[in-house]
């Protein structure tokens, strides 16, 4: 009876380690998804639990540092940065109105309902003015001042309505956070987000104006990414402890205010949410397939860049690289 006892108990002992054996890493997941087809256009995975790399890869020559392109991902830092406006009393808050600040930029005989879009309102998309995103990007980057042609569009909703998705909402930030601040939003976010290790912006395309395009033609590498990211995953604080960002505001940012009428995607100031792999996960998502998903739940903060060659909503390719974190979150989390 002793010798079954102890072979049972020596069986238990083993379990951990065989049930471990069968779980894929991270590391040869990754490897694996070289061989892809759906993935052709991956360039970049780090994936970082805990504030510590534990995976990266890069695909097809491509490496984890090079600067990228990461368009509409970043804006989530020009939501970072308005968050920061507030708290240095530059911005009174997200209820605060556009109207008298950009008041030089408003059309001769503007629509009333201009007097009541808020802060709030363009980092929602909820502006309910005209989208200058899709098929309307290409003449709203071509008019000579783009502040004033976005102000200037009519209303297709109104202020607070369903979610319009529009860069030029965020080019508006932009331009206010280059009033209040009184630099420009580069110089800005150098400043505010430059104690922040790893984190650094290389160029950005600016408007007529110099204005920084808020939210799309902003280059950054993936580990850059990665440490903004971090920032976000642990609250808004350093990994010294030195709070950058509002602990407040990142629950403002990923508190969901409206929904993505392609994705059905919930929508905060910046962010998207799902489920993923059955964890609460926030995303910024560039054109292309540039990502940066956050599973607080996990401590994990995960970066994919790809390639610009075309949209990755039409063609299924960001439901695969969703799917890809899928399979992350469930390896992290059965390892």
């Amino acid at each position: 009876m002793i010798k079954m006892v102890a072979a049972f108990l020596s069986f238990l002992a083993f379990l951990p380690f065989a049930i471990a054996q069968e779980v894929p890493s991270v590391p040869s997941l990754l490897d694996g998804l070289a061989a892809r087809d759906d993935l052709n256009a991956l360039k970049t995975v780090v994936i970082a639990r805990g504030g510590k790399v534990v995976a990266e890869r890069g695909y097809r020559g491509h490496t984890p540092r090079e600067s990228t392109n990461i368009k509409s991902a970043s804006k989530a830092i020009v939501s970072a940065l308005v968050g920061i406006a507030i708290h240095k009393g530059l911005l009174e808050g997200p209820d605060q109105k556009i109207a008298p600040i950009l008041k030089s930029e408003l059309p001769a005989s503007p629509d009333p309902r201009i007097n009541d879009i808020t802060i709030g309102n363009l980092l929602s998309m909820q502006a309910g003015l005209g989208r200058m995103s899709g098929p309307n990007y290409g003449r709203w980057v071509s008019s000579r001042n783009w502040v004033r042609f976005a102000l200037a569009q009519p209303f297709d909703d109104e202020p607070g309505g369903r979610m319009l998705y529009s860069t030029a909402s965020t080019h508006l930030l932009s331009a206010i956070l280059t009033k209040v601040g009184g630099k420009s939003t580069l110089a800005l976010a150098r400043e505010w987000l430059g104690p922040v290790e790893g984190f650094r912006i290389g160029a950005w395309e600016r408007d007529p104006q110099g204005i920084y395009l808020g939210g799309n033609q902003m280059a950054m590498s993936a580990h850059s990414l990665l440490a903004f990211g971090e920032l976000y995953r642990n609250r808004g604080r350093t990994a010294e402890g030195r709070q950058i960002v509002p602990e407040d505001w990142i629950d403002l940012s990923w508190q969901a205010r409206t929904n993505s009428r392609f994705s059905g995607d919930a929508y905060g100031y910046g962010w998207f949410g799902r489920q993923i792999g059955g964890e609460d996960v926030y995303f910024a998502w560039g054109y292309g397939g540039q990502m940066l998903y956050i599973v607080p739940s996990l401590q994990l903060t995960v970066v994919m860049t790809s390639a610009e060659s075309g949209p990755s909503a039409r063609n299924g390719y960001r439901d695969a690289l969703h799917g890809v974190m899928a399979d992350i979150v469930r390896t992290v989390r059965a390892s």
